[in-house]
């Protein structure tokens, strides 16, 4: 297991802002925040990956084409979180790569949506449950 990922993005007040709004849907909460920093961690203590955000030093947006992170999924409970979570990035304008649906090209059962944030990132909601 991963014990944290760190991203730098170009707008940490803004960053904060975005992810706030997201991330209880997410199945994280807030762990920690400085001038220079701000990080969520699984909720109610789970075991999982913390995720931390740091300033960037360029204002150049990020692209998952380019060498390095591809892609960041979260793992939701239900089809229905996977709905919630669309909706809420649909109310935060973000761009919606792939609507929510079954990916039969993955194991599985996979059931998810994918979006990017403001700075670029390509995130995803993805169940791994039949379960609405």
């Amino acid at each position: 297991m991963l014990g944290h990922l760190g991203l730098n993005v170009p707008d940490l007040g803004a960053a904060k802002r975005y992810y706030d709004s997201l991330v209880d849907l997410l199945g994280f909460e807030s762990f920690l925040e400085h001038e220079d920093e701000f990080a969520y961690r699984p909720l109610n203590a789970k075991p999982g990956t913390f995720l931390f955000f740091y300033p960037s030093e360029g204002n150049q947006r990020y692209d998952a084409r380019d060498t390095g992170l591809q892609h960041l999924a979260f793992i939701v409970r239900s089809r229905s979180a996977v709905h919630a979570v669309h909706e809420r990035v649909i109310e935060l304008g973000s761009v919606v790569v792939h609507e929510p649906r079954v990916f039969p090209e993955y194991p599985q059962p996979y059931y998810a949506m994918f979006w990017h944030d403001p700075f670029g990132f390509l995130l995803e909601a993805v169940c791994h449950h039949d379960r609405d």
